[in-house]
């Protein structure tokens, strides 16, 4: 079993659930398909299981490490975001988001990819510490943020906070909106998805 399963820390996990959605960072395994790198580049990316009917084998000598997500909002907890090739619409979608929330001119025809993966690396990772995070209340999150809590991902759903895992969600916790939290979510995501960005959810998130 490959470890290539996203969980919204961004660590890499072996399990069996495959997830909606797949994506990469580079090439991270070696001969063997063991992971001996976290990343090789900064785009960070989310892409579609199937796209123009290429068919892949996992881990193959000298292409990228395929990485498989549950849904769309835990990829962008673990620090990715939609692919320009083949998810198109959706990429422009989110920077056009994420520039209105965290540049000055609030531009996104600017806006290079490369800059927006700086920024977005910046915010997701910090040297000699790993993931970066920080703290916010429960009832100022938008939908879609993830959070942790007792050592478990949630994130805020219309239904409520829903603990994650990488078969799906359960059911909601009861948890006071005031309740202080480290958000898994980079910041910058978060502040794009307060613009009215909003990240698909597996469904068993529900309504």
């Amino acid at each position: 079993m490959l470890q290539n399963r996203v969980d919204p820390w961004g660590t890499l996990r072996a399990v069996p659930d495959r997830g909606s959605l797949m994506g990469n960072r580079g090439i991270l395994h070696d001969a063997d398909k063991e992971i001996v790198h976290d990343w090789q580049h900064k785009g960070w990316v989310t892409c579609l299981l199937s796209f123009n009917g290429i068919k892949r084998v996992p881990f193959s000598p000298g292409n990228y490490s395929e990485l498989f997500f549950l849904d769309e909002a835990t990829a962008f907890a673990a620090g990715h975001r939609p692919c320009a090739r083949c998810q198109p619409a959706r990429n422009r979608e989110f920077k056009t988001a994420w520039a209105k929330a965290n540049t000055a001119a609030h531009d996104s025809a600017s806006l290079t990819m490369p800059e927006l993966d700086k920024s977005l690396h910046a915010d997701r990772m910090e040297k000699g510490v790993g993931k970066k995070t920080f703290q916010s209340v429960i009832g100022d999150l938008p939908f879609g943020t993830f959070f942790e809590h007792n050592q478990r991902a949630f994130v805020k759903a219309p239904r409520g906070s829903l603990p994650w895992s990488f078969g799906g969600y359960g059911q909601p916790v009861p948890l006071s909106a005031t309740q202080v939290v480290s958000i898994l979510t980079p910041q910058s995501v978060v502040s794009a998805f307060s613009t009215g960005f909003v990240p698909r959810l597996h469904a068993s998130a529900g309504d």
